[in-house]
């Protein structure tokens, strides 16, 4: 069941709203209690509090799961879906378990482990971009970022060179990962790209196929809520190291953002008035680079290089999502504008991020409760 607290409800949500974001609360609920803990559990009461120090508690004398309105209401769905996935694990615990020696004990740590949930009492971290010490693994980033600062080179080859060089940089640091046998599977974690979206577009799942094939991370579209709105959307999830949770949101953002231009461009160039044949356009460009990073992947094999997979971040993907359900997209519909977009993908070099425009993406943010 649901109750709401005493306190009024936000000025910004109407009765309906309200109404709407406790029952979606309700409903991230039960896909957490079926997809993580096999249903084992019953709901208990639902709690919207003004709590500024918590963003989520659970109160086992009461059966009462609470959570921050504010954070609610103001950060991203997808770190809600994070808050309740860490009460429910202090739920089953009590509930199923018999409790612990601590809230966050050694019986917390081991459900936390076994299904990806951050299990710190309080994970609001630094974006990888921005680590709060320099590590050994976001040098390697640095060196590749000064790379990327080479490729807005106006020569087309000294560009296209620097560029083919970041990526190997990564290709080879993630490759001496495996060889060394690295099984740091708590330096896994998620990370969510982008605004939710409506309907997914071709070009937004070209580009989580990307990601996915050359950047190291797991990608995943999860349903969220939009409170203000009333409205569910996606948003695209990547699982993965720091180092490299830190390229794909910037390969992310600076490919997104160019595909846009060379779209723009296009158009003048070829007197375009509509944008009927945008989203092709977009979609093939998006391959069209894929392509490109696929032949440098190939030029890679010849000297050794060969990538297979990360275990570690695929196991640390499936402890979270063991229950994924596969949906593909529609072919392109307007085929010219699909080829000419591939066509300009192919002229993309990754080049700078560029820090002041970045729009940051959101990682975990929990101040979880007892």
């Amino acid at each position: 069941m649901a109750e709401r607290d005493d306190v009024e409800a936000h000025p910004e949500l109407s009765d309906w709203l309200e109404a709407l974001l406790v029952q979606n609360m309700v409903d991230e609920w039960d896909r957490i209690n079926w997809a993580l803990f096999a249903s084992k559990l019953s709901r208990p009461i639902f709690e919207l509090t003004r709590s500024t120090a918590l963003l989520g508690s659970w109160r086992a004398h009461d059966r009462t799961l609470s959570l921050a309105r504010e954070a609610v209401l103001r950060r991203p769905w997808a770190e809600t879906i994070e808050t309740l996935k860490h009460e429910v694990a202090h739920q089953f615990v009590d509930e199923i378990l018999g409790g612990d020696t601590s809230p966050h004990g050694p019986k917390f740590r081991q459900v936390c482990d076994a299904r990806g949930i951050d299990g710190r009492a309080t994970s609001a971290g630094p974006s990888p971009l921005e680590p709060s010490e320099p590590t050994p693994q976001m040098r390697v980033v640095a060196r590749v970022q000064k790379l990327l600062a080479l490729a807005e080179s106006s020569n087309q080859n000294e560009a296209e060179l620097a560029a083919a060089t970041a990526q190997r940089i990564m290709l080879k640091y993630n490759l001496d990962l495996q060889q060394a046998g690295a099984s740091a599977v708590t330096e896994c974690a998620p990370m969510w790209l982008g605004e939710p979206t409506g309907r997914i577009q071709p070009h937004q799942r070209a580009m989580a196929r990307l990601l996915l094939e050359h950047f190291f991370v797991q990608v995943i579209w999860i349903s969220v809520y939009r409170p203000l709105e009333g409205t569910r959307g996606s948003v695209l999830e990547v699982c993965g190291r720091p180092e490299n949770l830190a390229m794909a949101e910037y390969v992310h953002h600076f490919v997104l953002r160019t595909i846009e231009r060379l779209w723009k461009a296009h158009k003048r160039s070829h007197r375009v008035e509509s944008d009927r044949g945008r989203r092709s356009f977009l979609a093939g460009a998006v391959a069209g680079l894929s392509q490109k990073l696929r032949a440098q992947r190939n030029v890679a094999k010849l000297e050794g290089l060969v990538w297979v997979g990360d275990a570690q971040v695929q196991a640390y993907y499936r402890r979270r999502y063991p229950r994924t359900i596969k949906v593909g997209g529609r072919a392109s519909g307007d085929r010219a504008a699909y080829s000419e977009g591939m066509s300009a993908g192919q002229t993309i070099v990754l080049s700078r991020p560029v820090q002041a425009e970045q729009r940051r993406s959101t990682q975990r943010a929990l101040k979880a409760g007892q």
